[in-house]
């Protein structure tokens, strides 16, 4: 069965560029953005004065990029961004954004209650890894940390982690909308089932893991979880996906 992709800037990124390219309308777009939330405004657009809701947002956006792309930085880490300080201090605390092409700017989504403001923020180009090398660097990664949690007896302590490893064939396949490369929604399944390795990897047992013990599982899955963000970003970033012809719809 086929699910939303989690991540509210890759959904963001994905839709957007389908839409910019032909292959959507305006509605699908902000359905599958929306989602379940109440409304998501945009604010911060050139010339607008105060905010406008998304769909109507959607043709100042369209006059600055045709494509956007997913950001997941970290404190240390900041894939997918490539400056300037504001927007990269802006996306790190939220943990996500979405960078328009061309160094047109990024958008940083802020819950409201039960809806989202998007604030607009200039934002540069990025250097980002291939969609290809990210999809490579993320199998080999996985293998030597499936190897090293089989030595860490992984099965004792988390046996649901180890199902998950014995079970990477059976993957979470996201909607994703026309335009959208196979291979980077293959890579968006692998890179999520990855990252839900390293957080049920990561639960502390309470008083049955000692310190030593849990700074080896750490300094184990972190390379880990940060091939997971690489491959879910250029998963959702077009500027490294193969070129495509633009439809009409």
């Amino acid at each position: 069965m086929s699910v939303q992709l989690p991540t509210l800037s890759g959904r963001f990124a994905w839709w957007f560029t389908s839409w910019s390219r032909g292959y959507a309308n305006p509605d699908d777009l902000t359905n599958h953005v929306v989602a379940d939330d109440v409304a998501h405004d945009v604010a911060g657009l050139p010339g607008v004065d105060g905010t406008l809701p998304l769909l109507l947002a959607l043709p100042h956006l369209r006059r600055l990029a045709d494509s956007a792309g997913l950001a997941l930085p970290t404190p240390g880490a900041l894939t997918g961004l490539g400056g300037p300080a504001p927007f990269n201090r802006a996306a790190t605390e939220i943990g996500e954004a979405v960078v328009l092409a061309g160094g047109a700017g990024g958008l940083v989504p802020y819950r409201a209650g039960p809806g989202v403001m998007w604030q607009l923020l200039p934002a540069h180009r990025r250097q980002l890894t291939d969609l290809g090398e990210a999809s490579r660097q993320l199998r080999a990664t996985l293998s030597q940390c499936a190897t090293a949690l089989a030595d860490l007896d992984v099965a004792r302590w988390r046996p649901e982690v180890a199902d998950e490893l014995m079970n990477l064939r059976h993957r979470t396949t996201f909607i994703a909308p026309g335009g959208t490369p196979t291979d980077a929604v293959d890579l968006a399944g692998r890179a999520w089932q990855a990252e839900s390795i390293v957080e049920l990897a990561l639960i502390d047992e309470g008083g049955a893991v000692s310190a030593q013990e849990i700074a080896h599982r750490q300094s184990t899955l972190t390379p880990l979880a940060q091939a997971a963000r690489t491959a879910l970003v250029a998963a959702c970033s077009p500027e490294v996906w193969p070129p495509v012809s633009v439809a009409a719809w």
